[in-house]
């Protein structure tokens, strides 16, 4: 049998490239050219042509020869004021929410750490637990209604002693938010830092910001992706400055780069339009949801977010997901994500025209 031959350039990625890291793969985004794209949870609104050429015109004065306030001074300060920020906490802006979640495991790593989360839930805590060399521990959520299984999350918490915990509410994939009673339970319960992502607050319109002064190890992050900025990468985390100031340390000076900072400021200014842009995605899912329900075999699940989770009948996810590309209908299939979330499927809201041409081709399909 020959011997396989490996060039020397391998040989030395194998040497010098961590082992783990060797065998991750990074994440894939389908292409979404030519299709109605409701995969990716985005705003489906542009902005007003007015508030176009307004922003076109002051970004003008923007000096792109000079770095950025390494601080984003003044865009915090209208995050503030936007979002209510609670008084005596502060802020640490991050490139969308993922790099949040990679300066807190920096922060936190250590021999023998360990990252906690409720699952199935956003990829990117166990993916980038991973990044960071920690072990990450998944407790399922309950099988009838993806609520957090108290038993299983405390029981998990007392035996593993996480550093991280992370839970999502509203949740990623599944829509539903966790009770205020239960997220304080679980902060009681651990010595570790429990971090709230609360990307989809402006759907649901729970938070746990007002009770960063009640629990000395609670951490909110958000994001403006879902609001209709997605293609800035913006995110923010919240809480106690004794933590905010320590994680900060690892952030990268210039993170937010200069075109961020202005647009999203200018954006906070006229956070009206796109409150409105939000009410219109929560009425067209109360529309899409009840349009799913009426077509026989297909469960839909409860959501507070701007976008509907839903299964088909057994065994016909990947067909069916299969079928709505042809038809040109990108969704997001999750049955491969875990077990609990077989022939499921996630459609995120759209325009109108677009969910009528969603349903009608599920319709069709199933």
């Amino acid at each position: 049998m020959a011997a396989m031959i490996v060039d020397r350039k391998d040989e030395k990625i194998i040497h010098l490239i961590r082992p783990d890291v060797q065998t991750m793969q990074a994440s894939h985004v389908p292409p979404g050219r030519g299709m109605i794209k409701l995969d990716a949870r985005e705003n489906p609104y542009a902005w007003p042509a007015y508030l176009r050429g307004e922003w076109l015109e002051e970004m003008q004065g923007v000096a792109m020869n000079r770095y950025p306030d390494p601080e984003s001074t003044d865009l915090k300060a209208r995050l503030r004021q936007v979002f209510n920020i609670p008084h005596g906490m502060e802020l640490m802006l991050g490139n969308g929410s993922d790099e949040l979640i990679q300066i807190i495991s920096l922060a936190m790593r250590g021999a023998g750490r360990k990252v906690l989360a409720a699952v199935p839930t956003f990829a990117r805590f166990k993916m980038i637990s991973a990044y960071a060399g920690m072990e990450f521990v998944g407790v399922p959520l309950d099988k009838k209604d993806f609520g957090l299984d108290m038993a299983a999350m405390l029981a998990a918490i007392e035996q593993h002693q996480p550093a991280v915990t992370y839970l999502a509410s509203p949740n990623n994939p599944t829509g539903n938010t966790y009770s205020q009673k239960e997220i304080g339970q679980l902060l009681d319960s651990t010595h570790g830092l429990v971090v709230v992502d609360e990307s989809y607050f402006g759907f649901s319109g729970e938070s746990m910001m007002s009770q960063l002064e009640q629990h000395d190890n609670l951490l909110v992050m958000r994001s403006l992706s879902k609001m209709g900025l997605a293609g800035l990468r913006l995110g923010y985390l919240v809480g106690s400055p004794r933590w905010i100031n320590q994680i900060d340390n690892l952030r990268l000076p210039y993170n937010i780069n200069v075109l961020t900072q202005f647009t999203a400021e200018f954006a906070l200014n006229y956070y009206d339009v796109f409150e409105e842009q939000i009410e219109q995605v929560r009425r067209d899912r109360i529309w899409v949801a009840e349009s799913i329900r009426r077509i026989k075999g297909v469960e839909v699940f409860p959501s507070e977010t701007n976008f509907i989770m839903f299964r088909v009948a057994p065994g016909r996810g990947n067909e069916i997901d299969a079928t709505l590309k042809q038809k040109g209908i990108l969704l997001r299939n999750l049955g491969d994500d875990s077990p609990l979330l077989r022939d499921c499927l996630r459609v995120t809201i759209g325009k109108p025209s677009e969910n009528v041409a969603f349903i009608s081709a599920l319709t069709s399909s199933v």
